[in-house]
């Protein structure tokens, strides 16, 4: 039996200080992995429906084959992990502030990282997701202006809800807009939330995109024993010609 508490690794950051925790959920059994930024719980491995579900109904919008994709927040790596298990995937670029976290699936700290690492496709970039959403940099460095088929974005607690102010305007009609640029058209943007659906941020992304809903995911809890409900937002880009730029 593996031991019931272990932090794996404590570090630093400029925005409080982050860690990695393993421990034994004897209830139901399992090794959970938890992210802990200051007091605020980031993700944990015995959650995991809306992180999968964002990849998986995200890309679920797009025809063909080839796929270019962002992921912004690696996490403990699920929404990584289930875009590379989609076949017309092209390419991945998943983008961390946090250079720790891109570090511990590099030295295989977690036991879900090699299935990211080791896929030829997938691009661990250290980095800020936001600032490269508002084209202060590019998510290629070696492809300046390249587009994307989708952008998914596992960052903040929620669009009212931020880990650091540096993201707020991320949320707002001109930081969309920053994003939808860097779209190609017809491309899916999705964000989640550990929240329910707010009305008000799916306005706010049908202002920008020529779609834009908010898709609940409804799993089973089994520290409460009862049903927990996430958000998953979609939003797709229209014609260049129609798109706002």
């Amino acid at each position: 039996m593996s031991k019931l508490y272990e932090e794996l690794d404590y570090q630093p950051t400029p925005i409080g200080a982050l860690s990695l925790r393993r421990r034994r959920q004897l209830s139901l059994d399992v090794d959970v992995y938890e992210i802990k930024l200051g007091e605020s719980y980031l993700m944990s491995s015995l959650f995991t429906a809306s992180e999968i579900a964002l990849a998986e109904r995200g890309l679920a919008l797009l025809d063909g084959q080839g796929l270019d994709v962002v992921v912004g927040g690696l996490g403990l790596g699920y929404t990584a992990q289930a875009v590379l298990r989609n076949k017309a995937v092209a390419s991945l670029v998943v983008v961390d502030m946090l250079e720790a976290v891109i570090d511990w699936h590099r030295s295989g700290l977690l036991p879900m990282a090699p299935e990211v690492v080791s896929d030829g496709r997938c691009t661990l970039l250290h980095g800020d997701f936001f600032a490269m959403a508002a084209g202060q940099a590019p998510f290629d460095a070696e492809a300046p202006g390249r587009r994307f088929d989708a952008i998914l974005v596992d960052i903040d607690h929620s669009p009212e809800d931020l880990l650091d102010e540096r993201s707020l305007g991320f949320y707002r009609p001109d930081g969309l807009r920053a994003l939808a640029a860097q779209l190609r058209p017809g491309g899916i943007f999705g964000l989640w939330s550990d929240a329910q659906p707010d009305e008000a941020f799916t306005g706010r992304l049908a202002e920008v995109f020529a779609e834009a809903w908010a898709d609940p995911v409804t799993f089973h809890n089994p520290l409460l024993d009862s049903p927990y409900t996430q958000t998953v937002y979609f939003a797709r880009k229209g014609p260049d010609s129609q798109a706002p730029s």
